[in-house]
């Protein structure tokens, strides 16, 4: 069984606190190939998931209708069919607003290329522009291929993997080919630095360092720290700092954790290295902290 493929009902997985939800294929038995093709109405709801997410698996969307947008790694791409849209293992993307969304969806891994592992290549360079606004004449070739992929999947006839990863293939490398799209602009540091603020105003999933952010973000650390401080003056390292020390305060003054079970809680797997942190911050030791607050209180 394929690490990236799961069976059906399998739900998906978040791997840490804070990550986004993280989804893998599905396939219908243990021995099936790693590939699937279908409408966004058979592939199901998550083939328009209006929440950021990210997969372990390629996905191809060919859309031929509908309207808002497709928000990948934070760039905003507007419906106006046909477009073709490549995800790569790892992109953060999602619908926004989408609605009556039409089309194909093809999903497959990394393994159901073996037969092409050029392709991955070609892919990745295609997840970089990911958004492909096609004329009339590539609308219809590019149909009649994913059309030959529905039929051959569907029937499931002998040789079928070999056809499908011939017919990959070819969408691969005639993808490829296609004019770029004019890249979308980048995300607006003020909406970046609006959801940095918004992440970090949390307690239930806390994310500990600018670079776990940045990814959940979408964006590099560089560009977050930008951003951040061009809003509000200050780095996202020294807010970062301050939600962990306003944290372990909180959980110091109201809990009856352990020392070492509050540092675990915001992200530390040294004590000693915590208690370090704590002093540096605020002056006082984690203890003197508790006792000084309850005796406050």
């Amino acid at each position: 069984m394929r690490g990236t493929t799961v069976l059906p009902g399998t739900p998906c997985r978040t791997p840490r606190d804070g990550d986004l939800p993280l989804h893998r294929l599905e396939v219908p038995a243990p021995d099936a190939p790693p590939f699937a093709v279908g409408t966004f109405d058979t592939i199901g709801p998550m083939s328009r998931a209006s929440f950021p997410h990210r997969h372990t698996f390629h996905e191809i969307v060919h859309v031929t209708g509908g309207t808002g947008t497709h928000v990948v790694d934070l760039a905003r791409w507007e419906l106006r069919p046909p477009h073709l849209c490549v995800i790569a293992p790892g992109q953060v993307h999602h619908w926004d607003g989408a609605d009556d969304l039409q089309g194909s969806v093809l999903l497959f891994t990394d393994d159901f290329l073996l037969d092409h592992p050029a392709d991955r290549d070609l892919l990745r360079r295609l997840s970089e522009r990911p958004w492909l606004t096609l004329d009339e004449s590539a609308h219809a070739r590019i149909g009649r291929l994913i059309a030959e992929l529905h039929d051959e999947y569907r029937h499931g006839e002998a040789g079928v993997e070999t056809v499908l990863r011939a017919l990959l293939h070819v969408l691969v490398v005639r993808a490829s080919r296609l004019p770029a799209t004019p890249a979308a602009p980048p995300a607006r540091p003020g909406a970046v630095a609006e959801e940095f603020v918004r992440l970090s105003s949390r307690t239930d999933h806390r994310l500990w360092s600018v670079r776990a952010y940045a990814e959940r973000i979408g964006v590099t650390p560089g560009y977050l720290t930008e951003a951040v401080k061009a809003a509000t003056g200050r780095t996202p390292s020294q807010l970062v700092r301050q939600a962990r020390t306003q944290e372990a305060q909180r959980l110091l003054a109201k809990t009856e954790l352990s020392v070492r079970q509050v540092a675990n809680r915001v992200g530390f797997d040294d004590p000693a290295y915590f208690c370090r942190f704590f002093r540096r911050e605020t002056g006082a030791s984690p203890g003197a902290f508790r006792r000084a607050a309850g005796r406050s209180q």
